[in-house]
C-alpha cells in the first residue's frame, strides 16, 4: 500500500478576544505545556545520548553510505532498542501525562508536544542541529496545536443562521475569534475545510496595547485549512523564466524576455542599531547594579562552573527589555513586509526560477550582520512558497556542478574568480559584464532537469541579453552617481570610478540603443 497522498494546507490567522480571566487560564495551560514539553526533551536526550555511546552506534557509521539499506537497518534496530522513534516518545508521554498535568493538556495535545520534542531530537542525531533548547520560564511556550478539529483545543464556527461567529474552545474556555467577513482572503480560508488550530501568543510593546492582557499578551489562533491559499487579484502571475543570484545584500534578477534589474537587497529596511545598542547597554547597566556579586574586580562575569548563576532583574530592566524588544519586533515586521514585496514583484515578471544553491550556515559566520538583518534565507523560503501556490517551480541547482560565477559560455571554461572581481572579462571577447548580472543570465537559460551549461544554449540569448544587462548596471550607475550608497558588490567601489572597459559593442535589440553611456529609444529607418 503506498504512502497516502497529503492535501494542500494554508494557514488563516485570526485575532482572539480574550478576558482576562481566560488569560489566566491559557498562560497555565501554556506553562504546563512548557514543562511538559521539557520533561518529554529530557527523556528524549537521554535515550539518544545512550544510543549514541553504544559501540553499535559507531559500527552503523563506518557501514559505507554507498550500502544504504544495511546502513538504515542498522539504525533503524538502534532506535528500536533504545526507544528512540517519534511512537516511543508518544508513549512516554502519555506514561507523564499524569496528575495535576492531565487538567490542562489532553491526550493528543500531549502527542504533539512530544513529536515537537522528538523532530528537535532527531535533528541534532542526524547532524542538521548541535543541540536541543529548553523552554526556560523566561521564553515560555509561545504556541501549541492540536492533531484533528473534533476534540480538544478546537475552532468552532457558527452557521450564519446561529451569528456567524468563530471561537477557539480549550478546556471550557470559548474564545471569540476576531472575523472580518468583507476580508475576501478570511471570507476565503473560512469556506475550506480546518484540519487543525494552534493557538498563538506574541508579546505585545506594553500591557496598555490594544488587545494585550496583564502581562502584555496577545493571542491569535492559526488555522489549518485544506486547499490553495487565495490569491489576490493585485498580484499577477507572469509566465517568463528567470534566472536569480542572491547575495547577502544584493539580489539580480534577469528573466529571458523581460527586463533585468540589480538592486538592494531590503533598500528599504532602515537599520537601528545605534538605537538597540543603547538599550542593550542601558540593560547591562541595570543588571550589573541589580547583580554585583555576579561580577569580579573587572567587571567581568564570574566563572562558577556547572553551578547556575542567579541573576535578579528590575522592573525598569524588563521595561527596557521590552522596548529593545519591541524595536527588534517592528524591524521584522517590516522586514518581512519587503520580502513579501519583493517576492510578488519576481512572480509576476514568472513563476519558473532557476537560481544556484546557497548554505545559509556559510552567509551566517562570513557576512552575519548582513544575513541577520536582511534575512535571505527567510526570503527564500516565502518565494518558494509562493511560486508553488502559483503553480509554478522554483529550482534550485547545484553550485558544484553550474559553478555559474567562474563560468564563460563564449569558451566554456570555468575560471575562479575572487571576490573582490565584480566584473566578468574574457579573453575570448564576452564582456566585461556586472558579475552577479551574469550568473543571474546563465541561470535563467538551464535545463532544470539538467543543469549543466553549454556553450550551444546560450549563443542565441545572449545577442539580446548583453544590452538588457548593460542596461540593468547602467541603471545602477545612475542611482550611485545620484549619491545613494551601494554594496560594492555593484562593481561601484565608489562614485567617480569608470565602467570597465568594452572589448566588443553589446548586440543591440530592436527597442533599446546603448550611446554614450544612455539609454535610448531607437528608432527603424
Amino acid at each position: 500500500m503506498g504512502k497516502r497522498r497529503q492535501a494542500p494546507t494554508f494557514l488563516l490567522d485570526l485575532p482572539l478576544m480574550v478576558t482576562e480571566g481566560q488569560a489566566k487560564h491559557l498562560r497555565a495551560h501554556l506553562e504546563a505545556g512548557r514543562q511538559f514539553y521539557n520533561a518529554v526533551l529530557s527523556e528524549g536526550q537521554r535515550r539518544m545520548r545512550q544510543m549514541r555511546a553504544d559501540p553499535v552506534w559507531q559500527a552503523a557509521r563506518a557501514i559505507p553510505r554507498s550500502r544504504k539499506p544495511e546502513r538504515a537497518a542498522a539504525f533503524s534496530r538502534l532506535r528500536e532498542q533504545y526507544g528512540f522513534s517519534e511512537y516511543a516518545l508518544h508513549q512516554t508521554a502519555t506514561a507523564l501525562r499524569a496528575s495535576w498535568i492531565a487538567e490542562h493538556l489532553d491526550a493528543v495535545l500531549a502527542q504533539t508536544l512530544a513529536t515537537r520534542a522528538y523532530h528537535a531530537l532527531n535533528g541534532v542525531c542526524v547532524g542538521k542541529a548541535r543541540r536541543v533548547r529548553f523552554k526556560s520560564r523566561g521564553r515560555g511556550l509561545s504556541s501549541i496545536e492540536n492533531k484533528r478539529n473534533d476534540t480538544g483545543l478546537r475552532f468552532v464556527l457558527q452557521s450564519p443562521e446561529e451569528g456567524n461567529q468563530g471561537f477557539l474552545m480549550w478546556k471550557g474556555d470559548a474564545l471569540q475569534a476576531l472575523i472580518d467577513w468583507n476580508d475576501p482572503v478570511v471570507k476565503y480560508g473560512l469556506a475550506h475545510r480546518i484540519k487543525y488550530a494552534r493557538l498563538i501568543q506574541r508579546r505585545a510593546s506594553s500591557q496598555r496595547a490594544a488587545g494585550a492582557d496583564s502581562k502584555g499578551n496577545r493571542y491569535s489562533v492559526q488555522l489549518a485549512l485544506e486547499g490553495v491559499p487565495h490569491h489576490k487579484p493585485k498580484h499577477p502571475v507572469g509566465s517568463d523564466t528567470i534566472g536569480l543570484d542572491l547575495g547577502p545584500s544584493s539580489v539580480a534578477v534577469v528573466p529571458r524576455e523581460g527586463e533585468a534589474s540589480l538592486a538592494v537587497f531590503c533598500e528599504e529596511l532602515k537599520p537601528e542599531a545605534k538605537a538597540i545598542r543603547r538599550l542593550q547597554r542601558k540593560m547591562d547597566r541595570k543588571l550589573r547594579a541589580a547583580n554585583p556579586e555576579n561580577y569580579d574586580e573587572q567587571g567581568r562575569i564570574k566563572k562558577r562552573g556547572k553551578k547556575k548563576m542567579v541573576w535578579k532583574s528590575s522592573t525598569s530592566y524588563q521595561k527596557t527589555r521590552q522596548r529593545k524588544a519591541g524595536r527588534e519586533r517592528k524591524l521584522a515586521a517590516h522586514r518581512k513586509s519587503l520580502h513579501g514585496r519583493n517576492v510578488h514583484e519576481i512572480v509576476a515578471v514568472g513563476n519558473t526560477i532557476l537560481f544556484e544553491k546557497i548554505s545559509y550556515k556559510a552567509w551566517q559566520k562570513l557576512y552575519g550582520r548582513s544575513v541577520g538583518f536582511r534575512a535571505p534565507g527567510m526570503f527564500v523560503e516565502m518565494l518558494r512558497r509562493t511560486v508553488a501556490s502559483t503553480g509554478g517551480s522554483l529550482t534550485e541547482v547545484p553550485t558544484r556542478s553550474t559553478r555559474l560565477s567562474q563560468w564563460c559560455h563564449g569558451c566554456g571554461k570555468a575560471v575562479k574568480k575572487p571576490l573582490s572581481q565584480r566584473w566578468h572579462t574574457c579573453p575570448c571577447g564576452v564582456g566585461p559584464v556586472q558579475r552577479d548580472l551574469y550568473s543571474a543570465f546563465l541561470a535563467a537559460y538551464l535545463d532544470p532537469i539538467d543543469p549543466i551549461p553549454s556553450c550551444a544554449q546560450y549563443v542565441i540569448p545572449w545577442e539580446g541579453a548583453e544590452a538588457r544587462l548593460r542596461a540593468a548596471h547602467e541603471r545602477v550607475h545612475q542611482r550611485a552617481t545620484e549619491g545613494h550608497i551601494l554594496p560594492r558588490s555593484f562593481g561601484r567601489a565608489r562614485a567617480g570610478a569608470r565602467l570597465p572597459g568594452s572589448r566588443s559593442e553589446p548586440t543591440q535589440e530592436p527597442s533599446f540603443l546603448l550611446r554614450r553611456g544612455k539609454l535610448e529609444a531607437w528608432t527603424e529607418r
